[in-house]
């Protein structure tokens, strides 16, 4: 009996943690990253973290040295400086190249967020208090001509199947494929909101009046699910994003399937 509910148990759980990429409890670090832009960010994480791992230990040998060697029960007396050119130099050109170590690369990725290159997809994101409206401005129906569109609205906890993600699930999911790359338009149509996606590296401030830009390209197929990060009232925390990554073939025959309806 134990064993079967283990096994009824796994069967929920593992597909959870294999096929989607969302929060974990307890999650210290990064989500897998699906796109070139979040693996970049890693990178640079771990890269300057070198850095801020080298300060760290130099600030706390001088604080120990200085609270250990120079305490009142140890009475030993300092040098007094009152001018040292060499000593000028150094902590004055370790640290600008420090920084520059660390600028340069980050002005590569800074680059690479803001490129658009030669998007197959524009996908429209409108913010809404409090659902996501997207619109594929690519397709359209054969009937009234009007582009492919559709609400996104958070399922409710008493509605969620079995396995599901509480404060994550939605109704109607973006559907994109991989290897494509794909123009993103983000706007609100009341107040401020924030489209974000930890695995795909994007967060992107939907502003009223004003059309904000940035690209994907996902890498592997799943379900990626983000959050509103832009506070934009009592319902901030039920605005979830469920993205779901597909090979061509699929995307193609979801968005005819779409086109029919």
């Amino acid at each position: 009996m134990i064993l079967k509910k283990l096994t009824s148990l796994l069967f929920f759980i593992i597909p959870f943690y294999c096929l989607s990429d969302s929060a974990r409890p307890w999650q210290m670090n990064f989500q897998d990253p699906a796109t070139p832009v979040m693996e970049g960010i890693i990178n640079f994480h771990n890269h300057i973290m070198f850095f801020l791992i080298m300060v760290v230990i130099f600030v706390s040998w001088m604080l120990f040295r200085c609270l250990f060697y120079f305490s009142e029960n140890m009475q030993n007396v300092p040098q007094k400086w009152t001018h040292s050119t060499f000593l000028e130099i150094v902590w004055t050109l370790i640290p600008a190249l420090i920084l520059m170590a660390i600028a340069i690369p980050s002005f590569a990725l800074l680059f690479s967020m803001d490129e658009i290159i030669d998007p197959a997809i524009t996908l429209k994101v409108l913010g809404n208090q409090w659902f996501w409206k997207y619109e594929y401005s690519d397709y359209s129906s054969l009937d009234n001509f009007e582009s492919l569109s559709f609400d996104s609205y958070m399922i409710p906890e008493e509605d969620l199947v079995k396995g599901g993600l509480r404060l994550l699930e939605v109704d109607n999911r973006l559907v994109l494929p991989v290897n494509t790359h794909v123009r993103v338009l983000v706007t609100s149509a009341d107040v401020l909101h924030s489209w974000a996606i930890p695995s795909f590296g994007i967060k992107i401030d939907a502003c009223p009046g004003r059309l904000n830009q940035t690209s994907l390209f996902i890498k592997r197929e799943g379900i990626f699910y983000g959050q509103c990060s832009e506070i934009c009232g009592v319902n901030h925390g039920f605005m979830p994003i469920v993205v779901e990554a597909v090979n061509l073939d699929k995307y193609i025959n979801w968005i005819a399937n779409k086109l029919e309806a």
